[in-house]
C-alpha cells in the first residue's frame, strides 16, 4: 500500500458523515429542509437517532484522523504503515456505523475504540519518527 491510499483513506472518512446523514434523513418522518437540526431533533424513530448520532460521532473522529495521517506523511513514517492505518481506521470507522444503526453498543463501542487506537498510532509514529 502506498501514501495515496492513505489519502483516499482521508477522503472516504471525510464522506463518511453524509453516509450516516442521509441514512438518518431517509428514515425519519418527512425531511424538513427548513430546519433540518430542529426537526432531527424531534425524531423519534430510533434507527434516525442513532443515524444522526453515527453522523456526529463520524464528524468528531474525522479531524484527528486526518491530522494523524498529514503528520506522519510529514514525519516520514513509512509509507506502508500509514496506509495500513488509515484502511484500519476506515474500516473501524464503517462498522462503527453499520453497529450504531444495529444499536450493538458493547461492539460499537470496541469498534470506536480500534478507530481511536488507530489515530493514536498514527500520531504517535509521527512524534517518533521527528526525534
Amino acid at each position: 500500500m502506498t501514501l495515496a491510499t492513505a489519502y483516499w483513506c482521508v477522503l472516504i472518512a471525510a464522506l463518511l458523515p453524509y453516509v450516516w446523514t442521509v441514512v438518518a434523513k431517509t428514515g425519519g418522518s418527512r425531511f424538513d429542509n427548513r430546519d433540518p437540526r430542529g426537526w432531527i431533533a424531534r425524531q423519534d424513530n430510533p434507527r434516525t437517532v442513532r443515524a444522526n448520532a453515527a453522523q456526529l460521532n463520524a464528524f468528531e473522529a474525522f479531524a484527528p484522523f486526518a491530522a494523524g495521517v498529514v503528520l506522519a506523511q510529514l514525519a516520514g513514517v513509512e509509507e506502508s504503515l500509514v496506509a495500513l492505518l488509515a484502511v484500519a481506521f476506515v474500516i473501524a470507522r464503517v462498522l462503527h456505523g453499520v453497529a450504531y444503526l444495529a444499536n450493538l453498543a458493547t461492539l460499537r463501542s470496541l469498534i470506536w475504540a480500534a478507530g481511536l487506537a488507530c489515530v493514536v498510532a498514527l500520531l504517535v509514529l509521527a512524534a517518533l519518527a521527528i526525534r
